[in-house]
């Protein structure tokens, strides 16, 4: 794409999925870009360099890009990719080399923010330094790029809690809550976990004692408000920063739903980590899995790596210089929606046609997953056939003096586990919510010349689901899992 030659751009959370994606686009469809600045959380230059190729470059989703460049690969990349030692959650980024500050003040086109902690219960703490004020300090370093073209933002389109019906492509307002109650505040909000900090570390409490209370307190402040969880109410009140102190700045939104591998590009199939439904496939491939837990009318909300960078491409180039605030949602809810049931009989079939092999050499053999529609079946299910075990467990070891003790914790802790992890996805389990794409649908068609078309490809309509989770997503999960 024309419009990134020669430009700048800075990128933060760059050893996360989506950014590798993004910078190996970039470098792919416009090497003449001049410079790709990576922030990297390093002790110092040479550790940031280390991690960068590490994490980044030398990740075989790179290996498009070393074919075509062969011996020069090396070169080429040390030309286009600077490593910069940072920490958006610290003001100018963490950037303490003020030489280098300066020149990037200078140098800098477009900033490209993507770092996030996603998960979902962190450390209230933790979440409101790189989620919320993250993007504050992502926004004050670009008004202080004296050729600053686009700031884009990477949100989650889970910003809008558990709403139901069709969700807009709408920025917050500052304050701005999803249950009514009155007198949000983001200044008060970073006081009260300083305070709750300060308090556990007054007590004395252990760095697992504090942790863990972080959490929870970071769960409590976000349901009062009317989020689930900790993860979608500190990046939405990075957005409302975002929104209100912009100024002249302009701003592009991006909010994916559920980022899975590569639909096309650079190939097929490319996944690193096992996140949300990826988990689900694992362990129901490994055996570990009987059962899903889900509504028979439920929609995934499921969207390819590429097809959401190539989104954020476009937005990027579109509104350069367009001083206003743009959303998008990107997604496949209202244009190619595909059910959980579709999603439980693909994994079936995969996994029963390609059956895993366990660490002994041996065929794991599914069967077809039970689906429990409400909570309250799942959690019969789970006392019938586990916590009642475990209750007699428990009484046997008590009576053998301990004899079981190593089983007895360990089988608990699984169980705590799992329930754990139902309760944090519970939100999104039953979620009822259809994300409108109204926005993106219009940039689709003002930025994509027929030219272009196979380039820059973010409509979720060209997915076949079967084909895709048979042929390319399955096959990519157990690729990273035996790697």
């Amino acid at each position: 794409m024309e419009s990134l030659e020669n430009k700048s751009i800075l990128i933060t959370g760059s050893t996360g999925f989506l950014a590798k994606i993004f910078v190996e686009k970039v470098l792919r469809i416009q090497p003449n870009v001049k410079k790709l600045y990576l922030v990297v959380r390093a002790e110092d230059i040479k550790s940031a360099k280390q991690r960068l190729h590490d994490e980044v470059i030398g990740k075989d989703l790179f290996r498009v890009l070393k074919e075509k460049y062969g011996t020069n690969f090396n070169s080429f990349i040390s030309n286009k990719v600077t490593p910069v030692v940072g920490d958006i959650s610290c003001e100018n980024l963490g950037v303490k080399d003020s030489d280098l500050k300066e020149q990037l003040w200078k140098e800098v086109d477009i900033i490209v923010n993507i770092a996030a902690t996603v998960n979902f219960d962190e450390r209230y703490d933790v979440a409101l330094g790189i989620n919320t004020m993250g993007a504050k300090h992502v926004l004050d370093f670009a008004k202080n790029c004296v050729k600053h073209e686009m700031l884009l933002h990477v949100s989650t389109a889970y910003v809008c809690g558990e709403k139901s019906g069709l969700i807009l492509e709408k920025p917050f307002k500052m304050g701005e809550t999803l249950n009514g109650i009155l007198g949000l505040d983001i200044q008060t909000e970073l006081k009260l976990a300083k305070e709750k900090r300060n308090e556990l570390q007054a007590k004395q409490a252990t760095k697992e004692e504090e942790s863990t209370a972080m959490k929870e307190y970071g769960m409590q402040r976000a349901r009062f408000y009317g989020w689930p969880n900790t993860y979608s109410f500190t990046k939405a009140m990075g957005e409302m920063l975002l929104g209100d102190l912009r100024e002249n700045v302009p701003l592009a939104i991006i909010r994916p739903t559920i980022i899975t591998s590569t639909y096309k590009e650079p190939f097929p199939g490319w996944v690193e980590g096992v996140r949300t439904i990826d988990s689900l496939a694992v362990g129901y491939g490994k055996g570990k899995l009987t059962c899903f837990l889900g509504d028979y009318d439920l929609i995934l909300d499921l969207i390819p790596g590429d097809m959401v960078v190539n989104a954020m491409i476009a937005a990027m180039v579109t509104h350069a210089n367009q001083p206003n605030e743009f959303v998008y949602q990107v997604g496949s809810s209202l244009g190619n929606p595909i059910k959980c049931t579709t999603f439980r009989d693909l994994a079936y079939r995969y996994f029963s046609k390609n059956p895993w092999i366990d660490k002994d050499g041996k065929r794991v053999i599914v069967t077809r997953p039970i689906l429990f529609t409400t909570a309250a079946s799942f959690q019969r299910y789970m006392a019938v056939r586990y916590l009642l075990p475990l209750k007699g467990l428990q009484v046997v070891n008590a009576a053998l003096c301990n004899y079981f003790r190593h089983t007895y914790s360990s089988t608990n802790r699984k169980i705590k586990f799992v329930l754990r992890l139902v309760e944090l996805y519970m939100p999104y389990i039953f979620f009822k919510g259809i994300f409108d794409d109204a926005n993106l649908q219009k940039l689709r068609t003002t930025v994509t010349k027929p030219s272009e078309a196979n380039q820059y490809y973010f409509d979720p309509k060209i997915i076949d689901w079967e084909d895709y989770f048979m042929n390319v997503h399955f096959p990519g999960i157990v690729r990273y899992v035996f790697k």
